[in-house]
């Protein structure tokens, strides 16, 4: 199937024509309404909204064309289980009440942060999104392996007995290699939305932290990381409401915020 692309009103679309002998040819794209905001493919109307999202309630970081298949967006899932294991990992970190025993994550790491987001990053294979995919199903694995670290089951904590140094400097080498994954991460942001690019950012921000304050140490880089942690969690649950919230359902509009240089007209690849 032969691709073409069109070019009218400033708007650009890959138009798809079948080999088949009476198959109608679209000879046009064209915009109307007072932003813009509908799309007419030849004789069809299409608002925008339905063509693409570019904002983290899809988990999309660019403009994009919609799946093949119609299914529900798993990406509201997989940013509320993050959002909500990192919430309480930030008050864990900065020992909120006093609280200094890091156990009450265990439950959470391994089910809620760790296998929900797994499974929601095979889901977004499956609506052919590489983006999403390559983060939920990685920081599952994050909080799968925070879990891990956490049970006396795994003998990790255990297996360098009383030489404290040696276990701050292998979890802060932990901690250092998902720091360089988010910040590559990030930078697949930078033309997105403020909000997907805030949330990778802070997440970046609280890893670093978690790096310093284990190979310095340092108790108050960890304390200080916790609060990023939260920030980072908040700014994902308003990414996972931009994903619920519509008009049939609430009065509460979520905007996207775009990114300098974001390519908001235009359909991704």
């Amino acid at each position: 199937m032969p691709e073409k692309t069109y070019y009218h009103h400033d708007v650009e679309a890959q138009i798809t024509e079948h080999t088949v002998e009476d198959a109608p040819v679209i000879s046009k794209v064209v915009t109307s309404g007072d932003h813009n905001e509908i799309i007419h493919i030849g004789n069809t109307l299409v608002n925008k909204d339905e063509l693409m999202a570019a904002f983290g309630g899809t988990m999309w970081n660019g403009p994009h064309l919609p799946p093949s298949r119609k299914l529900a967006n798993p990406s509201v899932l997989g940013l509320c289980s993050f959002a909500l294991t990192t919430f309480v990992l930030g008050l864990v970190n900065v020992q909120a009440r006093g609280l200094k025993i890091p156990s009450i994550m265990i439950g959470l790491a391994l089910f809620y942060g760790g296998a929900v987001q797994l499974i929601v990053g095979m889901w977004e294979i499956v609506v052919e999104n590489t983006f999403g995919c390559t983060t939920f199903a990685s920081y599952g694995a994050f909080y799968l392996s925070y879990a891990a670290i956490q049970m006396d089951s795994f003998g990790i904590v255990s297996a360098y007995g009383d030489d404290e140094g040696q276990l701050f400097t292998a979890l802060g080498f932990w901690a250092l290699g998902w720091f360089i994954f988010t910040s590559l991460m990030t930078v697949c942001t930078i033309r997105a939305t403020w909000p997907l690019f805030t949330m990778f950012a802070s997440i970046a921000v609280t890893l670093l932290l978690i790096v310093v304050g284990y190979l310095c140490p340092s108790e108050m880089c960890i304390r200080v990381s916790g609060g990023t942690a939260i920030f980072g969690a908040c700014v994902g649950w308003y990414l996972a409401m931009g994903g619920l919230c519509s008009p049939e359902t609430t009065y509460f509009k979520i905007h996207p915020f775009y990114m300098p240089g974001a390519r908001k007209d235009l359909a991704h690849e």
